[in-house]
């Protein structure tokens, strides 16, 4: 006969498995909330491209494996901003004093890609480029934690940034511009683009007796952040001429049978209905006609470039190593 004492009662015995399932949970948990780990140097001599992303509180460099590497030949009617971003990137790659730079203004002129058109030029010179979006700007210090010291020099790439006037998160980004108690990495900074000067919405009330006693105040402290990029480089709108002359030389490029008068009169039509001529608006109108004139038996078959052309400046990077 079993001694009654020596049996764990049913009820204990349920409570002793859901206080293992708990604690199992936990050290799942105490597992994620550990600082992001230090990524090997390896992963930076093999790969150029990398992405931020969110993994617990933490976070991790996700390989980007097929970058979008533009070519700057392609790039119209942005010649000076592209001449001053070019020159400041040459001067970081060499170890030189290098500013942080804001690219701001009309939509769809190149601002992004310019940046990544950046890799094309330096990845051979130990440029890598890490794309962090807004949601992520909270853990720029720990990023930046974790690229100092290596023998890189890496851009961290926030795309299409603004920021509404509830948002706190610009706090840290002003913090790692300028002004905040770290110094920043000498091997790091930061290229940013946005459709809006300051990155913050501005009102005209703001600028009228409101129920601020020093209005000025408040005007002065949206205007700060964009301020801390030494570089803000202004993208304008498109005139006509640089719009067609882009649609120009992309139908040469897909070898486009088509009258010169007839490709005019299409792409005006295009820029009408997209809202406005651009870079993005003439690009996306070469691959609509590509298609189109590619079923009629007007165009060679072709699929997008792109492919073909991140293969090649992979290839001229990895002989420049």
């Amino acid at each position: 006969m079993k001694n009654p004492d020596s049996q764990t009662p049913p009820s204990l015995e349920g409570f002793l498995k859901r206080l293992e399932g708990l604690m199992e949970k936990g050290e799942r948990l105490l597992a994620r909330l550990d600082p992001p780990a230090s990524p090997p140097d390896e992963l930076f001599a093999r790969h150029i491209a990398f992405r931020w992303e969110r993994e617990g509180r933490g976070g991790v460099f996700r390989i980007v494996r097929h970058p979008d590497l533009v070519d700057h030949k392609e790039l119209f009617g942005i010649d000076n901003a592209l001449e001053i971003l070019n020159r400041n990137t040459l001067q970081f790659v060499r170890g030189l004093p290098a500013n942080n730079v804001l690219l701001w203004g009309e939509r769809g002129n190149g601002k992004s890609s310019a940046i990544r058109g950046l890799l094309r030029l330096f990845a051979a010179d130990g440029l890598r480029l890490v794309e962090v979006s807004k949601e992520e700007l909270w853990q720029l210090h720990a990023i930046t934690a974790l690229l100092r010291e290596r023998p890189y020099r890496f851009i961290l790439f926030c795309d299409d940034l603004s920021f509404d006037e509830s948002e706190i998160s610009y706090r840290e980004l002003k913090a790692i511009l300028d002004g905040g108690l770290e110094v920043r990495p000498e091997n790091v900074l930061i290229y940013a683009t946005s459709n809006r000067r300051h990155l913050l919405p501005e009102h005209f009330a703001e600028n009228l007796s409101g129920t601020e006693i020093h209005p000025e105040e408040a005007v002065s402290e949206k205007i700060s952040l964009s301020e801390r990029f030494g570089l803000r480089l202004g993208f304008y709108p498109m005139s006509r001429e640089v719009y067609l002359e882009i649609v120009r030389q992309g139908a040469a490029r897909r070898g486009l049978r088509i009258d010169g008068e007839e490709l005019m009169a299409e792409a005006e039509r295009w820029g009408l209905r997209q809202g406005g001529r651009s870079g993005r608006a003439a690009r996306q109108f070469i691959d609509d006609l590509s298609g189109r004139l590619a079923l009629e038996g007007r165009a060679p078959a072709l699929t997008l470039s792109g492919g073909n052309d991140t293969k090649s400046a992979l290839t001229n990077y990895q002989r420049g190593k």
